[in-house]
């Protein structure tokens, strides 16, 4: 059993060590809690209950934490998939729900799979999940001021059960101060996505993730052949023409776990019940 989480890209760890100390422990916390939860779940049960913890941390920029867009609003965006069913589900531009990882989760079971907007948001009540503000006051603060600062983020999990099945999960807030409808990579298979081989989430500029295809070239070398660290070698060598900024955990079928960034900050921690990896 293996499982990495990410908190998305921290430019603030450069310079502020209390918020850097703060992330740590709470990657540390959520990493644990999430492998033990593997212990007795499967590894989509898994992805998404730790997806759901780093959702409800306002350190990171999911659920809770979301940034606000140039409207004023808050709109997530959350994908889960299934490397065994080769299942993928998600929200777009969801609003106002606790968890969207959640209602993407809800979604796995439907033939309509992938919602936006209003749609998304519907879906979300009439599953019964409440109403819910993700709005924060720094969030806020921030808005007002008109400040980017911790723009790039993104929070996601990849987890290998103990049957040998793969799953990875994603979820954002989104850039903040964006245009309305714009959509991230985080609901698309360039952001999350897995199979029996491979599993990868992403964070990082969307629009660079989207345009490189990233989480799908990754799984998709690893299922031809690829040892994990040539996948990631090679397609993010695909991303220096344009300065693409992002950053991707994984885990493969045989165990072996890996991260890799364009511009050194992405935050992640990893744990396979002994050893206990956090960026530093």
């Amino acid at each position: 059993m293996k499982i990495i989480i990410h908190g998305g890209f921290f430019s603030e760890s450069m310079t502020n060590q209390e918020t850097k100390l703060s992330k740590q422990n709470a990657l540390k916390r959520i990493v644990k809690e999430s492998y033990d939860y593997l212990k007795t779940h499967s590894a989509v049960e898994t992805v998404v209950f730790a997806v759901s913890l780093l959702e409800d941390d306002a350190l990171f920029n999911a659920g809770i934490g979301s940034q606000i867009q140039g409207d004023g609003k808050i709109r997530m965006s959350a994908a889960l998939m299934d490397g065994e069913s080769q299942k993928m589900s998600g929200v777009i531009n969801i609003e106002q729900v606790k968890n969207p990882i959640q209602v993407a989760q809800r979604l796995l079971n439907y033939d309509d799979r992938v919602l936006g907007g209003n749609g998304a948001t519907n879906f979300a009540r009439q599953q019964g999940f409440e109403k819910f503000s993700t709005e924060i006051p720094q969030r806020l603060a921030e808005y007002k001021a008109k400040l980017q600062a911790t723009g790039i983020g993104t929070v996601g999990c990849v987890a290998l059960d103990s049957n040998g099945k793969l799953a990875a999960a994603t979820s954002t807030g989104g850039k903040g101060f964006e245009i309305q409808g714009r959509i991230s990579d985080s609901a698309t298979v360039a952001g999350n996505y897995a199979n029996a081989s491979c599993g990868v989430s992403l964070t990082g500029v969307g629009e660079d993730i989207v345009s490189n295809a990233t989480a799908a070239k990754i799984v998709t070398r690893v299922t031809d052949g690829f040892l994990l660290e040539e996948a990631f070698a090679k397609t993010f060598a695909e991303l220096l023409p344009y300065d693409g900024f992002a950053g991707a955990i994984a885990v493969d079928a045989k165990g072996n776990m890996f991260h890799q960034d364009s511009h050194p900050s992405m935050v992640y921690a990893s744990f396979d019940g002994a050893k206990l990896e956090v960026f530093e």
